[in-house]
């Protein structure tokens, strides 16, 4: 794997860069294996958090390459073990190449004070926007501002697990993930069952309460943004919680967008849709999560 890489980024996860992440593992032994793998779903750090949590406490170090959707791995455990802990994430687990350790890559040094106090507040912007979201979202009987308002929550679980895991143990962070993994799923699949409920009864949307709360979303991103874009080059979750927040404006602008075209066609289906994609998002993110184990 390429030890850098520059450019920018063209696939869904919408980030700016894609420079290498390398991180020290917390198992203990000296590596005595290095080993590739491409991960063909594995295009934003949201997935590279993930990634991590299936290996965590099971390597030495890692290196990941977004551009090239692979992970470098320094373990002593045989290398089909850390194949198959991959593979269960669903993101596919190709094996490249497989080798003597060498040397150990070198940890980017982070600033974990400046970084707990931007994630408390990514917590609480994202906690506040969707509870605004989702009540809105359920008074305008918009199916887009709760699949939003979930999405806010998807991301506020990231950064309360994000938190909790600091100075704790595998377990209790893997069973913190799964908790809101399983969440996020109940959350998603109630979701889509208030779309069906508004395909098939119908629903009297409000257009301007979709673009206004939306506008108001959007700006809490564009704020989250602001906070965290000096930490994106940290670790794992600060480069995750910039990328999930640049997704979430683009979810947003779709919200805003479905609005205007409720408005101009005097009917609901374009927020029907928008809300259902944003739920299959979020409810993907939720599997992959539930997908990991210790």
């Amino acid at each position: 794997m390429s030890e850098s890489t520059s450019g920018a980024c063209t696939g869904a996860c919408a980030c700016a860069a894609a420079s290498p992440s390398v991180a020290a593992g917390v198992a203990a032994g000296e590596a005595r294996f290095r080993s590739t793998f491409r991960v063909g779903d594995m295009d934003c750090p949201g997935e590279e958090q993930l990634v991590r949590m299936a290996l965590d406490g099971h390597t030495q170090a890692l290196a990941f390459d977004l551009m090239a959707r692979t992970v470098t791995v320094w373990h002593s455990l045989p290398t089909d073990e850390i194949e198959v802990r991959i593979a269960r994430l669903g993101m596919g687990a190709e094996r490249l190449v497989s080798g003597p350790a060498g040397a150990l890559p070198a940890a980017p040094a982070i600033d974990a004070a400046a970084e707990r106090r931007a994630l408390s507040w990514l917590l609480a912007i994202n906690a506040v926007m969707f509870l605004i979201e989702g009540l809105a979202g359920w008074w305008a009987e918009s199916s887009g501002l709760l699949a939003d308002g979930l999405d806010m929550f998807a991301d506020a679980a990231v950064y309360g697990v994000a938190l909790y895991a600091v100075g704790r143990g595998t377990v209790l962070q893997l069973r913190a993930a799964h908790l809101a993994g399983w969440l996020q799923l109940v959350l998603g699949i109630g979701l889509f069952g208030r779309v069906i409920h508004h395909v098939l009864y119908g629903s009297a949307t409000l257009a301007t309460a979709m673009m206004g709360i939306s506008a108001l979303a959007l700006a809490a991103n564009l704020t989250c943004m602001a906070l965290i874009a000096r930490h994106r080059n940290g670790g794992a979750h600060m480069k995750a919680s910039y990328i999930f927040t640049a997704n979430d404006a683009l979810a947003n602008v779709g919200v805003i967008v479905a609005g205007l075209l409720v408005a101009w066609l005097g009917h609901p289906w374009p927020d029907w849709v928008i809300g259902s994609l944003i739920g299959a998002v979020v409810v993907g993110g939720a599997v992959k999560i539930l997908r990991i184990n210790a």
